[in-house]
């Protein structure tokens, strides 16, 4: 019977500490880009992230409101749209004449995972380097990404919520 005891105290650990670990996408995108997001209606979610923590994480979030807007617009991390070169290669790529680089932000089948955005704003973080200490505009010069990168589309009132570590 201790036997027994043993084993169910272990799966209840077992299970609280799974628990703990998921978090629900409005949650995720809240603490990633340092927005309330718990009013936003889940559009699409995923995440390939593996047990050596790389991979891809996305959420669409749609608002109703226009109370994303205003927390956005009230943060000097957010920038209004066009996207600076580094933005726009990593989540929609660039191309020349000569060349192409990105997206890196990409579904299976290598198409960007973010819709075309003509209004709104967006924030770039690189989780790479210590805060504050660096610009985002070294990254496409590293061997390895580590970054966060969020868009609100003011025409449909959506927040897309990117993650890449490779």
């Amino acid at each position: 019977m201790k036997k027994l005891g043993w084993i169910g105290i272990v799966l209840v650990f077992v299970f609280s500490l799974t628990a703990c670990g998921s978090k629900n996408p409005q949650a995720m995108v809240s603490e990633a880009l340092g927005v309330d997001a718990s009013t936003g209606s889940t559009m699409s979610s995923m995440d390939t992230h593996s047990g050596n923590g790389d991979g891809t994480a996305y959420v669409e979030l749609h608002f109703d409101s226009n109370e994303m807007v205003k927390q956005i617009q009230a943060d000097d991390a957010w920038k209004p749209f066009p996207l600076d070169k580094t933005a726009q290669t990593l989540v929609y790529g660039v191309s020349d004449e000569t060349s192409s680089v990105g997206p890196f932000l990409t579904d299976e089948e290598g198409k960007a995972l973010v819709p075309e955005i003509a209004n709104g704003y967006y924030r770039l973080i690189d989780r790479q380097v210590e805060q504050d200490k660096a610009t985002g505009a070294d990254i496409l010069n590293r061997a390895s990404f580590n970054f966060t990168v969020g868009l609100y589309d003011t025409d449909t009132n959506t927040l897309y919520c990117c993650e890449l570590d490779t």
